[in-house]
């Protein structure tokens, strides 16, 4: 019987197929072997065009077991271990629950009410307080395994699950910038009434005093209350958006070259906040609210390999708003490769 680490990693089988009976990528340590927790929220409560994502975090599990083990950038970083371990309590029925308090909402709103019609209030405080009580327990969680010495990674569910995350790291460091890889913005105060929507993330980011940037790369959806903030953070947010970074690519400036100027926008610890639909939607059609335009996954890749290279430190990061389609698994296969890649990276730095 293998007991150690040690043990596991010279009997496992690196160019096998992933075994079932083992865990995420089908590596075979636990949790308290492995060096980067992947946390899974399940949520999606507040999603405003189609649901689903609350299903990403087990449709990622499920695809990772089909993804080869040998990193181009980090060649045996899965001897160094990546375990998903789920958020304390049966968030995905909860959240079920509160679904439909909040569709029944969405429903009042489309119809012509009021966010403020008092016959909506108890829906609201209903939602409110499920939501505030998930980033309670999301901040509690990422705690136990920061405290641990483990790199943590946050897996949606909907972009706006880190919120408990960031608070967490608020607690471990005095000050770091936020990355923000998106099609949208995020910077909605609320949106149908709802405060921790997934469309406020950033926010209700912007409130922990410990933010000291945000930097929004691929931005192409965006309101004008929105623009505005940009435009008044005197600084605070940095904005890439998408069809100014497709012009200076146009008119012949390399990818390279942009990468520097966004990771010049950076303090020295970065959290890293990447919502699928910063991708090219060919590559995540099924997500929630999905844009022309975007990326391709090397190229973000890219952008981090550099981030580590600069010798800036990855703290912290999500991936989020992955929801499965109907008949086939390619949005969780795509996520399933990018996150990781990912982790892989964050272990260097």
């Amino acid at each position: 019987m293998m007991n150690t680490k040690e043990e596991k990693i010279k009997n496992f089988n690196v160019n096998g197929i992933g075994l079932r009976s083992d865990g995420l990528y089908g590596l075979p340590f636990t949790a308290e072997e492995s060096e980067t927790i992947a946390l899974a929220v399940p949520w999606d409560v507040t999603v405003s065009y189609a649901s689903g994502t609350a299903q990403g975090p087990e449709a990622i599990f499920n695809a990772s077991y089909q993804v080869d083990l040998l990193d181009p950038v980090v060649p045996e970083a899965w001897k160094k271990g990546i375990a998903m371990v789920q958020l304390p309590g049966d968030w995905l029925q909860k959240g079920k629950a509160l679904r439909k308090e909040a569709e029944t909402i969405i429903q009042a709103l489309e119809s012509g009410d009021s966010p403020q019609n008092p016959n909506l209030k108890h829906a609201y405080n209903t939602v409110e307080a499920g939501c505030h009580e998930l980033h309670q327990t999301v901040e509690s969680a990422c705690l136990h395994w920061l405290n641990k010495g483990k790199r943590v990674v946050l897996v949606g569910g909907d972009h706006s699950t880190p919120l408990g995350y960031l608070k967490a790291l608020s607690q471990q460091y005095p000050s770091f910038g936020i990355l923000q890889i998106d099609a949208h913005a995020d910077l909605r105060e609320s949106y149908e009434g709802f405060c921790y929507s997934h469309a406020s993330i950033m926010y209700n980011a912007l409130k922990i005093k410990a933010v000291e940037r945000l930097v929004q790369v691929g931005i192409r959806d965006y309101c004008e209350e929105e623009a505005r903030r940009i435009a008044e953070s005197e600084g605070r947010i940095v904005t890439f958006f998408d069809h100014a970074l497709k012009r200076m690519q146009y008119a012949g400036d390399s990818w390279d070259r942009v990468c520097n100027r966004i990771l010049a926008s950076l303090p020295d610890r970065v959290y890293l906040s990447f919502d699928i639909d910063g991708l090219d939607p060919k590559l995540c059609p099924h997500t929630g609210t999905p844009v022309a335009g975007g990326f391709e996954t090397e190229q973000l890749l890219y952008l981090i390999e550099k981030l580590v290279k600069s010798g800036k430190k990855i703290i912290g990061m999500d991936l989020n708003e992955v929801a499965p389609g109907p008949d086939d698994d390619w949005d969780a296969n795509v996520a399933a490769r990018l996150l990781y890649r990912m982790c892989n990276l964050m272990s260097c730095s």
